[in-house]
């Protein structure tokens, strides 16, 4: 493995974030011109709520190798994102440390939302960051939660949407559920890989991320609506990554399995219909086709969509233009989904640039 020095030497990085340090490279940089975003005629401040980092000093802490996807994206960050026209980016870490223990996962933690602290106060008009959080220790993670925001400014929680197997509707998470909803944070929640179905994801197709990423968000939604989560924290902010996987695309049958099968839905009383708690939760614009884009707006409303682009793994180069070719969307729903609800949601003070 290598040690801490090589893994941010290989990462390049600026304040201990592999793919930030943009103004280590001025003339790569300096060759791009921002695309600057209009609507109606008003220049719109864009932001992405779906853009990933890594602090290679906690891969080291956890013995975790960085993937080369973040080692070779330090001199493009900002120019992709000036050539797409997003002004800002919110960062989040996908979690790998579910599994550690209590002491080590406490240092990770704390490393990496300092590091991600001081990258924003470097770049403040190009990111804001999501907390990473302990989840496997609700109690420490609504402290962690709780820390990030007050102590460093930083603008929620990215979590995975489940925890080593368990489901985030588990009571025992309720403590950072809590949390979050007291601070009125949102929440990025994002698919965590699981063992639970590796020999029918085997073979072509890349099934374990093609299929899987969406099937997690799925299932996490699916049983924070049906086990009563959301009913026990209506106030609570959360935003699933890739359009929400597969539940808005079939989610009427969300609701007729409990016309059609009562009993399967008479555990826990629910205080409406399934779909309806779509409406109450977030979603980024990954979905690739307008057809897919218009579907999910019908489906939550475009209230409920904020522009997203994974980067830097290059599922999609044309978030913005993705929102602008989709037709039916107003010029008011067109600006909340390239900015304005992201900017309500992350307490960014302008949506719109002058």
């Amino acid at each position: 493995m290598a040690n801490r020095r090589d893994f941010i030497t290989q990462a390049g990085a600026l304040a201990g974030i592999a793919f930030v340090g943009c103004e280590l490279f001025p003339q790569a940089h300096a060759q791009v011109r921002r695309r600057e975003v209009r609507v109606s005629g008003r220049r719109i401040k864009t932001i992405d709520v779906h853009a990933h980092a890594v602090v290679p000093e906690a891969l080291a802490l956890m013995g975790q190798k960085l993937a080369p996807v973040y080692a070779h994206a330090t001199a493009d960050r900002l120019k992709r994102m000036d050539e797409q026209g997003v002004d800002l980016q919110a960062l989040s870490i996908n979690p790998t440390w579910y599994a550690l223990d209590r002491d080590l996962v406490t240092k990770v933690i704390e490393l990496q939302n300092e590091k991600l602290a001081e990258t924003c106060a470097k770049e403040p008009e190009r990111f804001v960051a999501f907390a990473s959080v302990a989840l496997q220790y609700p109690d420490l993670a609504a402290r962690q939660l709780e820390h990030a925001v007050k102590k460093l400014g930083l603008r929620g929680a990215a979590i995975g949407g489940s925890v080593e197997g368990a489901e985030l509707s588990d009571a025992k998470f309720h403590p950072f559920w809590a949390k979050a909803e007291e601070l009125g944070v949102l929440v990025f929640m994002h698919p965590q890989r699981t063992r639970d179905l590796d020999n029918r994801l085997k073979g072509n197709g890349g099934l374990d991320n093609t299929i899987w990423n969406p099937l997690e968000t799925t299932l996490a939604l699916s049983h924070l609506i049906y086990e009563g989560t959301l009913d026990r924290f209506p106030g609570l902010k959360l935003c699933a990554a890739h359009g929400g996987g597969y539940l808005p695309s079939y989610a009427d049958r969300s609701d007729h399995v409990c016309l059609t099968f009562p009993e399967r839905c008479a555990a826990v009383p629910l205080k409406k219909r399934p779909t309806e708690y779509l409406k109450q939760l977030y979603f980024d614009t990954l979905v690739f086709t307008p057809e897919a884009l218009r579907h999910l707006a019908a489906q939550v409303g475009a209230s409920q969509l904020m522009m997203g682009t994974d980067d830097p793994f290059g599922w999609t180069r044309t978030s913005v233009d993705h929102i602008f070719s989709t037709p039916g969307f107003s010029d008011a729903e067109r600006a909340a989904m390239l900015g304005e609800t992201a900017a309500r949601l992350l307490g960014i003070k302008a949506s719109r640039v002058a």
